[in-house]
């Protein structure tokens, strides 16, 4: 299915809104913070490996040069375009990557299957947290380790709370609820409450702050409108309609980050809370 991709002059329709995330978002983002929860959960040659909500696999790519070819590295996710992009892409070194459709409140492996389990800014998302966490649980062999991010408050993420304000002015209180819902558990003590009774151990919370670099504050926005579920706001206007949303939005984005954005650069702070976990060991 087409949907609108930014161009330098305005909107184009040419790739699907999977192929626009892994080519404008991944870069920028995602595989920084893939990189950071990686490491932090430090995983070893041989170890099996799941990473949840994948994606286009950004967490699966980095994984597998870590747990190498004697390694085993599974991505699942619910959407069939993320993994048809993931299967798509150059495999990494190491182990080769499963792709798996798949939820995550009913992963389709069995108890105790993995080493270590991941899950990169996606669990806000489940319509059943609760039970995705019993689930990963599940799957976690003894002594195994967990590793999940999420976004921390929106008002220390400025990029967000600029954009988020910008699009309930722009079309009505509430537009901005899709990026407000990256946030939505931002609650450090929930957080550790509800891994612990998901039934995980040594829970640790970890605040983590990314620099995010964009070439402005227009090109930002027009990913958001077009590579995340923000397009929906535009998909039923014609392209001249989209332009003056685009303009609008940016403007009002640019006004309330003049600290981070500059003639050739939008540079900000990104923060997410990464928590580090385990299973009991048997």
């Amino acid at each position: 299915m087409a949907r609108v991709t930014p161009g330098r002059h305005g909107w184009q329709l040419e790739r699907t809104s999977a192929e626009l995330y892994e080519r404008l978002l991944v870069p920028t983002v995602t595989l920084p913070w893939a990189h950071d929860l990686v490491d932090r959960v430090g995983l070893r040659p041989g170890e099996r490996v799941l990473d949840v909500a994948c994606g286009t696999g950004a967490v699966a790519r980095v994984a597998a040069p870590d747990v190498g070819e004697g390694g085993r590295v599974a991505a699942l996710d619910v959407n069939r375009g993320m993994l048809a992009v993931g299967r798509s892409l150059p495999p990494p070194a190491g182990a080769s990557i499963e792709w798996h459709e798949g939820s995550a409140d009913a992963l389709p492996f069995g108890d105790c299957e993995f080493d270590v389990v991941l899950c990169q800014l996606g669990l806000q998302f489940f319509p059943d947290g609760p039970a995705a966490l019993r689930e990963l649980r599940r799957v976690l062999a003894a002594g195994g380790r967990a590793g999940v991010s999420v976004y921390s408050s929106i008002d220390r993420n400025p990029a967000a709370r600029a954009l988020a304000s910008a699009l309930d002015r722009q079309f009505a209180d509430g537009a901005s609820s899709a990026k407000r819902s990256e946030h939505a558990l931002a609650d450090p003590q929930q957080l550790r409450e509800s891994f612990a009774m998901a039934g995980f151990v040594g829970v640790e919370i970890q605040t983590v702050t990314q620099t995010v670099r964009f070439a402005s504050v227009d090109e930002w926005v027009r990913i958001q409108l077009s590579a995340t579920p923000l397009a929906a706001l535009v998909a039923d206007r014609d392209v001249t309609r989209r332009e003056r949303v685009v303009v609008s939005l940016s403007t009002a984005v640019g006004e309330a980050m003049t600290d981070f954005a500059s003639d050739n650069a939008f540079v900000f702070p990104q923060e997410a809370h990464v928590v580090l976990a385990s299973a009991s060991p048997a």
